[in-house]
């Protein structure tokens, strides 16, 4: 059956198609960002350590990374549909116990249920989409609904330092829970089946094991992964120690620190752009050095300027839009290299992508939050680090085992 044939026969519009993948995405960095405004607050409110509040940001990520490994075989097993719903379900449950949390370990719960939903979602929509279109088209439709997505970074902590400001640290998980009930009643009206092709062995666990075990022991796939994993730890070690820095060591206000905040998203959506312009130009290996030099640079620059005793805001949010903008560079040669090899193993070779980089993404977090010292120089200096692992990467493994122009 072609694309055309497989998208009349489910029943959904382009549109809604869009809508849906714009929304179930949205998910993923709607939790992250929101709060984050609110972090200090939500440490005052529990008498928290810093380290301690990092962990609801961690907690989340490493359940949303680990749960792929299932989320995708049980979506060819049983369908997208009710995996969706039972996903969003699940999320707006998982909101609702973070509004109501008495404390740090309810939250911790709350926002583990959070990343179960909103990964399940999130590869349900990917499954879609693969349902629907061919490759270029479906490349196509996540580029489209990517565009309404950059926006939950982008406004996201400044929503949430508004809701933060004015009813409390609550108040962005209740603005969550409201998202998803909305969502949840919208892909119930408008959402179709689309695996018209069920798996009843997707979760044998031999399958699943030789799958993953053919995609660990290819170096091309080891080669992007880890540098796909070095640059989202530089980028996760801001997002999730950057609100104690830039408010509480710096003095920024929320409102302030949102905007910070965004500057960094920016400089992502423009990288992304840049990456379009230059992977025609470059390929795939080149895209990334030229993108891991960019990234060194931001580091290097970040950790010089925080020597030299220049402690100020924009010493943090100027490096680090040039760092979204690289970030914005690597990471779509690098996801795309990645799944190449793997034409009949595309799911688990995304899946143990995904697990590679959220895993960094816990350990950078749990580093950044147990190290926070009321200075500048732990979130900086790692930073830096991530930065420079990524540029080695990419002039070691990437250059030498990154050749996968030959796959289809």
């Amino acid at each position: 059956m072609s694309s055309s044939a497989r998208h009349a026969a489910a029943g959904m519009t382009t549109t809604t198609v869009v809508a849906l993948m714009a929304g179930l995405s949205m998910l993923q960095p709607l939790s992250t960002d929101l709060y984050l405004p609110t972090l200090p607050a939500l440490a005052s409110h529990f008498d928290a350590s810093a380290a301690a509040v990092q962990w609801t940001l961690s907690a989340f990520i490493a359940v949303f990374g680990l749960w792929q490994l299932a989320a995708g075989p049980l979506t060819d097993r049983y369908g997208r549909y009710p995996l969706v719903m039972l996903g969003v379900t699940t999320y707006a449950l998982a909101s609702a116990l973070c509004v109501l949390a008495p404390s740090m370990t309810a939250l911790l719960i709350g926002r583990s249920l959070q990343g179960l939903g909103a990964c399940t979602c999130v590869v349900g929509a990917r499954g879609i989409v693969r349902d629907l279109y061919t490759p270029s088209e479906g490349a196509r439709m996540i580029a489209s609904a990517g565009t309404i997505m950059g926006f939950a970074p982008l406004l996201g902590p400044i929503v949430g330092a508004q809701l933060g400001d004015a009813f409390g640290w609550r108040a962005a998980f209740a603005a969550l829970l409201v998202f998803a009930v909305a969502l949840a009643l919208f892909a119930s009206l408008r959402l179709k089946e689309t695996n018209t092709r069920l798996n009843p062995n997707a979760l044998a666990p031999r399958s699943m094991l030789r799958a993953y075990g053919q995609v660990l022991r290819s170096p091309a796939f080891r080669a992007y992964a880890l540098v796909a994993a070095s640059t989202y730890g530089g980028l996760f070690a801001f997002i999730s120690g950057s609100s104690f820095v830039l408010m509480r060591t710096l003095g920024q206000s929320a409102a302030a620190y949102a905007f910070s905040f965004s500057t960094m998203v920016a400089g992502y959506l423009v990288g992304t752009l840049a990456c379009r312009r230059l992977l025609p130009l470059l390929g795939m290996q080149r895209t990334i050095a030229a993108g891991a030099l960019l990234q060194a640079a931001a580091g290097i620059a970040m950790a010089t300027l925080a020597l030299a005793g220049v402690h100020a805001p924009l010493a943090i949010s100027v490096p680090m839009f040039f760092y979204g903008l690289s970030h914005g560079i690597v990471q779509p040669p690098s996801q795309s290299g990645a799944i190449a090899p793997f034409r009949n193993n595309a799911g688990a070779a995304a899946a143990l992508l995904g697990v590679v980089m959220m895993l960094s993404a816990v350990a950078v977090g749990a580093w950044v939050g147990a190290s926070y010292d009321g200075t500048v120089y732990p979130l900086t200096f790692t930073i830096a680090a991530c930065s420079l692992a990524t540029a080695l990467i990419a002039f070691t493994l990437v250059r030498r085992h990154g050749d996968v122009a030959h796959h289809g």
